[in-house]
């Protein structure tokens, strides 16, 4: 895709060509050359127009054809934002509300407990909840809930042993919520924040409340009226050319092959709908996404949610107006959260000093573990969306780089 040059687009458009065409060298050298990540692509629009636009690196590994516009990438925690506007259309019409207890629609929740003693082979004790978990809850990561790759608790070694969080394993979505039912949470929920299997747990919210399955409700009521025809569970089997290969990093081998392309596990549909974390999509696809974010919830005609809305989900709403360096339990809890609150399905910057990186408060974003990442910038009418296909994710600072880049060439 041709990139504009500044001087060709409109005022609220303008950057520095200079500076933008200095990212993807930036990428070149610290990041492909190096063979830290296989590929990169970028895209970065301005009041919903793409000003920039770049692909570098193999698809595949052995070399062979790079990534370009019809690359698919595993989008992982990109996925939470789509889940959480789902949700955010049923409490629209009515069918569910922020402070509904999480019981009331999945009943399988009535009896659940916070962790007061045992595991590690001995029975869980546990202790009543302080309030009910309430679905606001579950889309600010405030539970009580965990993952199982925290590695912190007997909690998380709970749902390592029983594989509550594969994909493609054993559960199906209806069996996740059950196991969970059965195990503690970590604390009372609205006193902590912790990342979490939350959102999937609002996939299977959005499923029983509207009568949909995940999967269909995301294709008939966002994807199509949005146009992001390439944005699914499972690859299509005429696509599946276009899936990139996806890579980890081991200890003392680096970068090692983690899913082929051509013979993925995201060929298949998966047992357990991940609303937390399954999707497979484009940069042009996500882009569509963040600009219906940005222009107030509608695009090209198609109204998902109300302007109002996405004001409300994208507010800080931790209790006490805290931060993540405040509240969370996590493994995100590093220093780099100070001036980070987060609101319903996105991480919203609150203070931009306490950041230490460019930004506008009220910008929101999140990323994926394979180090996918988006933000979006309502006062500067910016957004970014980054594709590549490594896990973990915080290996490398790529994020905040790229947002000082970015920021660092607006005019």
């Amino acid at each position: 895709m041709e990139t504009p040059m500044a001087a060709d687009l409109p005022s609220h458009t303008r950057f520095d060509s200079g500076r933008l065409a200095r990212i993807d060298a930036f990428l070149k050298d610290r990041y492909l050359d190096s063979g830290k990540l296989p590929n990169a692509q970028l895209l970065i629009a301005r009041g919903g127009e793409i000003v920039h636009f770049s692909s570098q690196g193999a698809a595949r590994e052995g070399g062979g054809a790079s990534i370009d516009e019809g690359s698919l990438f595993r989008i992982a925690s990109m996925t939470k934002p789509i889940t959480s506007i789902a949700f955010m259309m049923l409490v629209e019409e009515g069918k569910v509300a922020l402070d509904t207890p999480v019981h009331h629609v999945l009943p399988e929740f009535k009896d659940i407990g916070v962790y007061n003693g045992g595991g590690a082979g001995a029975p869980f004790q546990t202790r009543p909840t302080s309030e009910p978990m309430r679905m606001v809850d579950l889309l600010r990561h405030t539970s009580g809930l965990t993952y199982g790759f925290q590695n912190r608790s007997n909690v998380d070694a709970a749902y390592r042993e029983g594989r509550i969080e594969n994909w493609h394993g054993g559960l199906d979505l209806d069996g996740f919520v059950a196991a969970l039912g059965r195990l503690p949470l970590e604390f009372s929920p609205g006193t902590a924040w912790n990342y979490s299997v939350a959102t999937d747990v609002l996939g299977a919210v959005v499923a029983r409340v509207s009568g949909l399955s995940l999967p269909d409700f995301f294709a008939t009521r966002i994807f199509a009226p949005l146009g992001m025809h390439d944005t699914f569970f499972d690859v299509p089997a005429d696509k599946i050319d276009r899936l990139t290969d996806c890579y980890a990093l081991a200890a003392g081998k680096g970068r090692v092959l983690y899913d082929r392309g051509e013979a993925s596990a995201w060929s298949k549909p998966p047992k357990l709908v991940s609303g937390g974390g399954g999707l497979v999509s484009t940069a042009l696809d996500y882009h569509r996404f963040c600009t219906m974010l940005l222009s107030g919830g509608e695009l090209e005609g198609a109204r998902i949610v109300g302007r109002k809305t996405i004001e409300l989900m994208t507010m800080n709403h931790l209790p006490g107006g805290a931060d993540l360096s405040q509240m969370s339990k996590s493994l995100f809890s590093e220093a780099a959260n100070a001036g980070t609150g987060f609101g319903l399905g996105f991480a919203v910057n609150i203070d931009v000093a306490r950041s230490m990186i460019p930004g506008s408060v009220g910008e929101y974003y999140w990323g994926g573990m394979f180090s996918t990442a988006f933000f979006v910038d309502p006062v500067e009418r910016l957004h970014m969306v980054f594709m590549t296909q490594v896990s973990p994710s915080n290996v490398y600072p790529i994020r905040r780089e790229l947002k000082t880049l970015i920021y660092s060439a607006l005019t």
